[in-house]
């Protein structure tokens, strides 16, 4: 599927979590693995991380009525989980995203997009939640920022979204 299927899960800049929320009857979060480890070289540059710096690494399928529709990986840096966020690192299966939106200080630079090809790292963690892998999947970033803490997260959408009311 080309971007033009996925543009309005893309560009959407309001919470996901809370679109999905609204778009299925069960909606679900699944942690697929949470553990500390060094970011990627790109999401170090993104979030100002020096080089050996570790962070929480998250990831996590959104579901609705049982079937994973986004793969969300998140960076938090050891230093962004201290006051306000000092929580995030035990949030489990609850999701993120309600607790970003939440609060009116948090401030998210522009969304980036990226077409994810089968030898791309992360559509290999993200296809493992489907049955058939198509080839490609569409992904988002953004950063959120409060009081000088900063938060990476990466949503790619797998094709069940596509089955969502838009």
């Amino acid at each position: 599927m080309g971007r033009g299927a996925y543009r309005h899960w893309l560009v959407d800049a309001s919470s996901l979590t809370a679109r999905l929320q609204t778009s299925c009857e069960q909606f679900s979060v699944t942690r697929v693995s949470m553990s500390w480890g060094s970011p990627q070289r790109d999401e170090l540059l993104l979030l100002g991380m020096r080089l050996r710096e570790r962070a929480l690494l998250r990831e996590v399928t959104l579901n609705c009525e049982g079937n994973p529709v986004v793969f969300a990986h998140s960076v938090l840096p050891r230093r962004s989980l201290r006051g306000a966020w000092r929580g995030l690192g035990r949030l489990g299966s609850k999701p993120l995203g309600a607790a970003l939106f939440a609060n009116p200080a948090v401030v998210r630079t522009p969304l980036s997009f990226r077409k994810l090809m089968p030898g791309n790292a992360l559509y290999k963690r993200a296809a493992t939640a489907l049955d058939c892998r198509p080839p490609c999947l569409w992904a988002r970033r953004s950063v959120f920022m409060l009081h000088g803490a900063t938060i990476m997260v990466t949503e790619v959408f797998l094709p069940g979204v596509l089955e969502l009311p838009r």
